[in-house]
C-alpha cells in the first residue's frame, strides 16, 4: 500500500529539511512605516500572537498577506511551490508585499471593531530569517470587549393591526425581557453584524408596511456608554419611516425571442378584480411572444392602489422568473429605470419581458456494454408554451440495440442434464422508451386553493407518462407504464416541498424458462433464493404516495459552502390494495390483480408498506483553497398490512461511487452477508456516514481547478425485522442480514481513501482511489487491495 503514497512522502523528505537560519533581520511596524518600503521577498511563516478571542484560521481566512497553500494543514508543508519550483507548474511563490501588509492591520483592526473590541491595537513584525524568506507577524493588543446591555426603538410607526408591532419586537435578535414598550434587556456581546442585520430588517418591515422611501440613513443605531463602565452600551434604534406610498399602475411590455420595442397588441385592465378604482394594469405584447395575457396578469402578487409591498414586488418578480418560457428584461418603480419619485404618493411598476424561442429539439447517440455491445439514440422535443399560458410539453423516445454474441450466451445459458449448453446463437436484444410530460406554472386540483397563500412563493404541476418494452437475455418487460402526478411548492430560496400524490407503475415481465432453469441449477427448486428472486422479477403493480422537504442553500455543482437537506416519507399500494379489496374480489384480498385492459395474461402481485428517509450534507469552508464536508443518511422501510417484503426497486441498497466507495454498486449488505453469497441484493434499513475534504492544489490547468480530496465513507444496508425465511429445521437464513441494535455496528463497512477532482464552471470529473478500512468479511485493514471509482460531480 505504501507505493501509492512514495510521491507525498518524498515530498515531505524535501520540505522538513533543516534550514539555516541566518542573521535575523527583525523590524516591528506600524501601518503607516510599512508603506514607506519596497523591499519584497517570499513569505514562508505567518504568525499571529495576541488573539485570544479570534481563531488563527479566522485571521488567516481575513488577512490578503499569505503563505503558500499548506497541504492538510501541515506547517510550512507547500508541496505545490515546491513543484514549481522544480518544473515551472503548480504554485508561484507568495511574495511580501509590505502594502497588502499595511491593509491587512486595517482589515484586522476593522474585524475586531465590529467585535466590539474598540480599543483593539495591531501592529506588524517582519523578520528575514533567510536570504529573502520571510515571517510575517501580525501583534494583537485586543483590549476589553464591550457588550450590548439594552436595545431600544424610537421613531416607529404605529399600525392598525394590533400584532403586527408586538411581532416585529418578537422577531428581533434583541428580543428579550422587555423593560418598555420598545426596550429589550440584552446583556450579551457586541456585534456589528448583528446590528447591520437589524437595521435591514427594520428597513424591510417598512417597507412592507408602504414606507417605500425608508433607507439605511433612515434607520441609525447610536451607541451610549454607561458612565461607569465604558465597555457597557446602551443601543437606540432611531427610525425617521418618511411617509406612506400605494402602487400605482402596471406597465408590462412582453417581446417575442427577437426582443424589439414595437408591440402588435395591447390590454388594459381597470379596476376590480385586477386593481383598485382608478388604477389599471396596462399590456402590450408582440404577436411572436405567443403568450396571452391572462397568463402575465396571474402573475401579480398585488393589486394597483394597494399599499405598497415590497415583499408582494419582489415575489411577482420570482413569479416571471420561475414561468420557465420568460426572460425579465428590466424591472423598477420608474419608466427610466432611476430611482422612484418620491414626492408623489403613488409609485407606478415598469416590468419589460421577453420570450424565449419555443420550440426545441434535442438529439443524442450513445454506447453501451453489458452481455455485448450496442448503441442507442434518443430525440426530446419540448415546447415551452404550449396554449399560451407557460405550459410546458415535452416528449421524448429513447431506443437502444445490443449485440450478443453466441460464445458469450453458450457461456451463461443453462446446461440439460448431459451436461450441454441448451441455447448457443447469438442474438439481438433491443428496448425503447417514450416519454411525455405536460406541466403548468400553477397549483391544478385539489391545491388550487394554495395558490395565493404567502407560504408559497411559485408552484408547479407535473404530469408525466412513460412507456416502455425491452428484451434481455433470458428476461423480456412487456411492458413497463409508469404515471405520476407532482406537485412543486417554491416556499423560498432554501426551501422547497414535493408532493407525489399519485405515482403509478405497472410492470409487466415474462422471465424466460431459461431464466427459472438458471436459477433452479444455482439455488434448486423451491429454495428460498429461487423463491425470493422469482417474486422481484413477477408482474408488478405499485403505487405510491410521497411527501418530500428540500432545504438547500449551496451551489449545486461546487458544493463548497452551505448545507442541502431532504426528507422523504412515503406510503405505498393503497391503490392496488383497495382496488383489490372492493372492485376485483369484494371482501376478498387476493394480494394480486389482472393486468389492466387486458394488455396481458400476467397477474399483477403488489406491496404495501411505509418508507421513510433523511439525507442531510453539510459544506464548510476551511480555507479560501479547502472545504470540509459531511454527509449523514438514514433510511427505513417497512411493510405493513399482510405484505411481508418491499419490492426490489424500492429497497435500500449500498456501494458505489456515489455511495460507499470500495464496494460495487449494489454489492455491499445486506448486512453481514458476503457479496459472493449475495442473491437478494438491497435491504429495508440504511445508515451511512461520509466525509471528505477537498483542497486546490493547481489553478487554471486546462482551465479547471483541480483538488485533491481525502474522503472516508460508512455504512451498510440491513433487512428489516419482517423480512423472514426459515428452512425445514426452523433457522432463520437472513439472520447475518438483519438489523439488530446489539450488533449492526459491527456490520459497519469503512472504506477511505485520496481522490482527484477536476473542477470547470459547470462539470466535475471525479476519480478515487479507495481502501476498504473495515471489511465486513476480512475485518480491520485486513484488505489491501485498492478499488478504483469514477463519477461526473462531487459524490454527495
Amino acid at each position: 500500500m505504501i507505493k501509492y503514497f512514495l510521491p507525498f512522502l518524498f515530498l515531505i523528505a524535501i520540505v522538513f529539511v533543516n534550514e539555516p537560519l541566518s542573521a535575523q533581520q527583525s523590524e516591528e511596524l506600524t501601518a503607516e512605516e510599512i508603506t514607506d518600503s519596497d523591499e519584497s521577498g517570499v513569505i514562508r511563516r505567518l504568525r499571529f500572537t495576541g488573539n485570544r478571542n479570534v481563531s488563527n484560521s479566522a485571521l488567516t481566512t481575513l488577512v490578503r498577506t499569505r503563505t503558500n497553500r499548506e497541504f492538510l494543514g501541515i506547517r510550512r508543508f507547500t508541496p505545490w511551490y515546491y513543484i514549481w519550483q522544480v518544473f515551472g507548474v503548480g504554485e508561484s511563490p507568495s511574495l511580501l508585499d509590505r502594502e497588502v501588509v499595511a491593509n491587512d492591520i486595517e482589515r484586522i483592526k476593522l474585524y475586531y471593531e465590529n467585535l466590539g473590541f474598540f480599543e483593539v491595537e495591531v501592529d506588524t513584525s517582519i523578520i528575514e530569517f533567510r536570504d529573502n524568506r520571510y515571517e510575517v507577524s501580525f501583534l494583537v493588543r485586543e483590549g476589553a470587549q464591550s457588550s450590548i446591555r439594552s436595545v431600544s426603538y424610537t421613531g416607529i410607526p404605529e399600525f392598525e393591526q394590533e400584532n403586527l408591532l408586538r411581532n416585529f419586537y418578537r422577531n428581533s435578535v434583541f428580543s428579550g425581557r422587555m423593560l418598555n414598550d420598545s426596550t429589550f434587556s440584552y446583556n450579551s456581546q457586541y456585534r456589528a453584524q448583528e446590528l447591520r442585520e437589524e437595521q435591514t430588517r427594520i428597513i424591510n418591515f417598512l417597507k412592507d408596511q408602504g414606507y417605500a422611501s425608508v433607507v439605511r440613513d433612515s434607520v441609525r443605531a447610536l451607541l451610549r456608554r454607561d458612565d461607569d463602565t465604558p465597555t457597557t452600551l446602551d443601543v437606540l434604534f432611531t427610525v425617521r419611516p418618511g411617509d406612506i406610498y400605494t402602487f400605482g399602475d402596471v406597465n408590462i411590455n412582453l417581446a417575442g425571442p427577437e426582443g424589439g420595442n414595437n408591440f402588435d397588441e395591447s390590454e388594459t385592465k381597470e379596476g376590480p378584480p385586477f386593481a383598485n378604482e382608478g388604477y389599471s394594469i396596462r399590456m402590450q405584447k408582440q404577436d411572436a411572444a405567443q403568450t396571452k395575457f391572462e397568463l402575465l396578469t396571474e402573475q401579480i402578487q398585488f393589486m394597483p392602489g394597494d399599499t405598497f409591498d415590497q415583499s408582494a414586488y419582489l415575489r411577482t418578480i420570482n413569479s416571471f422568473q420561475n414561468l420557465g418560457n420568460i426572460l425579465i428584461n428590466r424591472f423598477g418603480l420608474s419608466e427610466d429605470s432611476s430611482l422612484p419619485d418620491y414626492s408623489e404618493s403613488v409609485i407606478p411598476v415598469y416590468i419589460d419581458l421577453q420570450t424565449i424561442p419555443k420550440h426545441s429539439l434535442r438529439a443524442e447517440f450513445f454506447g453501451m456494454r453489458r452481455y455485448g455491445f450496442g448503441t442507442g439514440a434518443g430525440a426530446n422535443y419540448n415546447n415551452n408554451n404550449l396554449f399560451g399560458m407557460a405550459e410546458n410539453f415535452s416528449l421524448g423516445v429513447n431506443t437502444s440495440f445490443e449485440f450478443v454474441s453466441s460464445r458469450v450466451i453458450g457461456e451463461i445459458a443453462p446446461r440439460d442434464d448431459t451436461g450441454r449448453r441448451t441455447s448457443s446463437g447469438a442474438a439481438l436484444f433491443q428496448s425503447y422508451e417514450v416519454r411525455a410530460e405536460y406541466s403548468v406554472p400553477r397549483l391544478n386540483f385539489p391545491f388550487v386553493f394554495l395558490s395565493n397563500s404567502r407560504f408559497i412563493e411559485s408552484a408547479r404541476t407535473r404530469y408525466t407518462l412513460t412507456y416502455s418494452q425491452s428484451n434481455q437475455l433470458f428476461f423480456d418487460i412487456n411492458s413497463d407504464i409508469r404515471f405520476n402526478l407532482r406537485y412543486e411548492f417554491r416556499h423560498s430560496n432554501r426551501y422547497t416541498s414535493l408532493f407525489d400524490l399519485i405515482e403509478l407503475d405497472i410492470v409487466d415481465t415474462n422471465p424466460s424458462a431459461q431464466f427459472r432453469e438458471n436459477l433452479i441449477n444455482e439455488f434448486g427448486e423451491g429454495s428460498f433464493e429461487f423463491l425470493r428472486i422469482e417474486q422481484d422479477f413477477n408482474p408488478q403493480f405499485s403505487s405510491i404516495i410521497r411527501y418530500s422537504f428540500r432545504s438547500q442553500n449551496t451551489h449545486l455543482i461546487k458544493r463548497n459552502f452551505g448545507h442541502f437537506a431532504e426528507f422523504s416519507l412515503s406510503f405505498a399500494g393503497n391503490i392496488p390494495y383497495t382496488i383489490d379489496r372492493y372492485i376485483s374480489t369484494p371482501g376478498e384480498i387476493e394480494g394480486s390483480l389482472p393486468s389492466p385492459f387486458g394488455l396481458s395474461t400476467n397477474d399483477l402481485s403488489y406491496s404495501r408498506f411505509i418508507k421513510f428517509s433523511s439525507d442531510y450534507r453539510r459544506y464548510i469552508p476551511v480555507t479560501q483553497n479547502s472545504v470540509f464536508a459531511f454527509r449523514a443518511f438514514g433510511g427505513i422501510a417497512q411493510p405493513i398490512g399482510d405484505s411481508e417484503t418491499i419490492p426490489l426497486n424500492r429497497r435500500f441498497f449500498a456501494g458505489g461511487s456515489n455511495d460507499i466507495r470500495g464496494w460495487n454498486p449494489f454489492r455491499l449488505g445486506p448486512g453481514g452477508i458476503s457479496p459472493d453469497d449475495l442473491s437478494i441484493p438491497g435491504g429495508e434499513i440504511k445508515l451511512a456516514l461520509f466525509k471528505e475534504y477537498r483542497t486546490i492544489f493547481l489553478r487554471d490547468v486546462f482551465n479547471a481547478q483541480w483538488f485533491l480530496a481525502w474522503h472516508t465513507d460508512a455504512g451498510n444496508v440491513w433487512y428489516g425485522p419482517r423480512n423472514t425465511f426459515r428452512d425445514e429445521d426452523d433457522v432463520e437464513l437472513l439472520r447475518d442480514g438483519k438489523f439488530f441494535f446489539d450488533s449492526f455496528y459491527k456490520q459497519i463497512a469503512v472504506g477511505s481513501g485520496l481522490g482527484l477532482r477536476l473542477d470547470w464552471e459547470f462539470l466535475v470529473f471525479r476519480f478515487d482511489l479507495t481502501y476498504r478500512i473495515h471489511d465486513i468479511q476480512e475485518g480491520w485493514l485486513n484488505n489491501r487491495l485498492p478499488y478504483f471509482s469514477f463519477g461526473i460531480g462531487h459524490s454527495f
